[in-house]
C-alpha cells in the first residue's frame, strides 16, 4: 500500500477542520458516574484531560486514572502535566482512592497511567504495583492497563511492575525517531522506549500484550510513521493508538498539519498489514481510546 501526505486542508489560524469537532458528553450512566465521583472527591485522567471521548469510554466501562502524583520530573513538549521536583513524596492513600473510583464507576477496564518519578530511585514502580494489585483486590475479574514510564530501563523496577500482572504494558513513543528530541523530554528517546517495550515482552511470566501510540501533526511524514510501526512490530509492539496531536496551550508544540481521516485510515490499513492485533487510528484517537472494546476485539481474533 502506498502512504501519500495530503496539504492542510485549511489555514490552521482559523480553528479546528470540522472532523475535530465533538459532541457534548451524554448518557445516564455518564452523568451518574460524574455525580458519584465528585460526592467522594474523586478525579479521573479522562476528565483532566478533557478527553472527546469520556462518554463512550465511561458508557463502555473504562476510565483513565494518573498516579504517582500530578507532578512530573520531566518537560515533554506536547504535554500539559506538571513538571518539577516531588522530591520523593508519595500518596500512601493513592492505591485505595483509585481501586475506589474503579469500583464506584462499576469499570470492566482501567488504564492506569503515571508521571515520570525520576526522583525515586525505583521510578515509582513499587507504588503502580501497589496500585494494580489494590485496584484488582476490590475489582475481581477487572483487566488493567498499565501506560507506565522508561523508568529509565531499569530491570528490576519494569520486573515489579509485571509481577503485579498487567494485562497490558503500554509505553507510547508519541512521535517518529527525527522528532523525538524535538517533541520529548532529552531523558526519553526513541530507542530506549522500543527496548522498554521489547524488555517488558520478553520478561512478562503471564499472558501480557504491549501497546503504544503516535501523535500525528508534529511535522512527520507519513512514510516516516510507517516506519515507525515497523520498528513497533519489530520490538514486538501488538497493539497501537494513532491520533492527531493537539496543543494544549501556546506555550507547548505548535500544530504543523491537521491530519485528513482518510490519512489515519491508510495508517490503520497499513499497521494490520504490519500485524498488529488492535489498531486505532482517527484524528479523535487518544493512547486509552475505547481500550476495552480493542482488547475484547483482539482476544477473538488472536
Amino acid at each position: 500500500m502506498e502512504i501519500k501526505d495530503k496539504p492542510t486542508s485549511a489555514p490552521l489560524h482559523i480553528g479546528k477542520p470540522d472532523w475535530l469537532k465533538t459532541k457534548i458528553p451524554t448518557g445516564g450512566t455518564f452523568f451518574q458516574i460524574k455525580r458519584d465521583l465528585r460526592e467522594r472527591k474523586l478525579y479521573t485522567v479522562c476528565e483532566e484531560a478533557k478527553c472527546p471521548n469520556i462518554s463512550q469510554c465511561w458508557n463502555q466501562g473504562t476510565a483513565t486514572f494518573m498516579v504517582l502524583g500530578d507532578t512530573c520530573t520531566r518537560g515533554c513538549r506536547f504535554c500539559n502535566v506538571k513538571t518539577g521536583n516531588p522530591q520523593g513524596w508519595l500518596d500512601a492513600n493513592e492505591p485505595d482512592q483509585t481501586a475506589e473510583s474503579a469500583r464506584i464507576m462499576n469499570l470492566k477496564y482501567v488504564v492506569i497511567t503515571m508521571v515520570d518519578r525520576d526522583d525515586l530511585p525505583d521510578g515509582g514502580a513499587a507504588h503502580v504495583a501497589k496500585v494494580i494489585t489494590r485496584v484488582r483486590d476490590v475489582n475481581p475479574g477487572i483487566k488493567i492497563e498499565i501506560l507506565g514510564g522508561d523508568f529509565q530501563k531499569n530491570a528490576a523496577a519494569l520486573n515489579e511492575i509485571i509481577d503485579a500482572k498487567p494485562e497490558i504494558y503500554a509505553h507510547n513513543l508519541e512521535t517518529i525517531r527525527r522528532l523525538t528530541p524535538r517533541v520529548r523530554d532529552a531523558r526519553a528517546g526513541y530507542q530506549q522506549s522500543l527496548d522498554v517495550l521489547r524488555l517488558v515482552k520478553e520478561a512478562a511470566k503471564h499472558e501480557m500484550y504491549t501497546k503504544s501510540a503516535l501523535m500525528l501533526g508534529l511535522g512527520e511524514t507519513l512514510e516516516e510513521v510507517v516506519e515507525c510501526l515497523v520498528d513497533m512490530r519489530e520490538y514486538g509492539v501488538d497493539f497501537v493508538t494513532i491520533g492527531q496531536y493537539m496543543r494544549p496551550t501556546k506555550k507547548h508544540l505548535s500544530i504543523k498539519r491537521w491530519v485528513h481521516p482518510d490519512e489515519f485510515a491508510q495508517l490503520a490499513e497499513k499497521a494490520k498489514q504490519l500485524g498488529f492485533m488492535s489498531v486505532a487510528s482517527g484524528p479523535l484517537v487518544r493512547s486509552s481510546y475505547k481500550a476495552n472494546e480493542f482488547y475484547e476485539e483482539a482476544m477473538r481474533n488472536r
